[in-house]
């Protein structure tokens, strides 16, 4: 996998993280500094991790799919880029957080939610034959980033591009995941 796919699902799975740091900015109105730093910490860190948990996952099963694992690959980030451009134009999962949160299990909740989809990224990594190790560590630097930069302009932004964004997000999924379908059908 190319290093420029790699940026592309990084930034991809980034943008659920990045719309809901642009929502808590909102929320909490100017930020300070240690929750800047709580929410694109841990936005990061599960975002790093959780392509690590899938990829584990993927290798138990990798021997099994072998025959199907770009149609599978194909399958799961379609699904990861649709359920992103769904969200986007629907109401799910965006309730307004009740207090600070960057802390507490509301931070650990919105950690979670926020980095799902890497979750199947990662299991995606291990049926295409991808080492994890860089991916995730450009996957939770990416999100790390981008929810700060998303903290930073939240305020002055509002919530006027975060489903912009997300469907930005889910279009560069579907796009990687067809070019993985592509390059095997093809290559």
């Amino acid at each position: 996998m190319s290093w420029v796919s790699v940026i592309g699902i990084a930034v991809a799975l980034a943008m659920d993280a990045f719309a809901v740091a642009i929502a808590v900015s909102v929320t909490l109105g100017k930020a300070s500094g240690r929750q800047l730093f709580r929410l694109s910490f841990h936005f990061g860190w599960f975002q790093f991790m959780m392509p690590v948990i899938g990829w584990f996952a993927g290798r138990t099963v990798a021997g099994w799919v072998s025959a199907w694992d770009h149609w599978i690959a194909f399958g799961l980030l379609a699904v990861i880029g649709g359920k992103m451009i769904y969200e986007a134009f629907t109401e799910v999962g965006r309730q307004e957080p009740a207090g600070d949160p960057t802390r507490g299990i509301s931070l650990v909740l919105l950690s979670i939610a926020t980095s799902i989809d890497a979750l199947a990224a990662g299991f995606t990594f291990a049926l295409i034959g991808v080492n994890v190790r860089y991916p995730a560590l450009i996957i939770g630097v990416v999100a790390a980033a981008l929810t700060l930069l998303g903290m930073r302009i939240g305020g002055r932004l509002g919530l006027r591009f975060g489903k912009r964004i997300e469907v930005l997000g889910g279009v560069v999924l579907i796009g990687i995941g067809i070019k993985i379908l592509l390059e095997h059908l093809l290559g």
